[in-house]
């Protein structure tokens, strides 16, 4: 499968299998999150990966969807802002460098047969709490992590040339 075809399948799962994840399948997601590249390749995350079965109701708390904790696992994309590269004029990357590790993943995963749907609107204040998150580590995005038990309904996409602009 072309990388654009790989890119057209992935969709926002919301509807899980309880089906295990097999541990190759999960090494090789955590593998192409570790591979991702950050600026000055200083990799400021941490990647935090709970089993659901028996913490749904605390993990309910952190993003209150039903269909959150029906995959065996929730993966939290955590950044380090101490750790990461800041721009001259200020910006720290972290989170550009958290999305793109998060973006591997779920890319990684959807190759693998597998579901994510990528949550940003989480309590973060409950996250912390639930998954002990220190206070210099920042979680970021969530995603559950499972068989997908749903079909992809229509993906609607701006035009191209909403989203383009050339300089030539």
């Amino acid at each position: 499968m072309s990388f654009l075809e790989l890119a057209e399948r992935r969709y926002s799962v919301r509807a899980y299998k309880s089906t295990p994840i097999e541990y190759d399948k999960l090494q090789k997601v955590l593998e192409a999150a570790r591979m991702a590249p950050t600026a000055d390749n200083r990799q400021p995350f941490q990647i935090v990966i709970i089993q659901t079965q028996g913490r749904e109701e605390e993990l309910l708390r952190i993003y209150n969807k039903p269909w959150f904790v029906e995959a065996p696992v929730v993966i939290c994309a955590c950044g380090i802002l101490s750790e990461s590269w800041i721009r001259q004029d200020g910006k720290n990357y972290c989170d550009v460098d958290v999305a793109i590790v998060m973006d591997h993943l779920i890319l990684s995963a959807t190759d693998l047969g597998l579901g994510t749907c990528w949550v940003g609107a989480f309590n973060p204040e409950e996250a912390r709490r639930v998954l002990k998150i220190p206070d210099d580590v920042e979680p970021i995005a969530f995603t559950p992590l499972g068989y997908p038990n749903d079909q992809p309904g229509d993906i609607i996409r701006k035009p191209i040339e909403e989203l383009i602009r050339y300089i030539l």
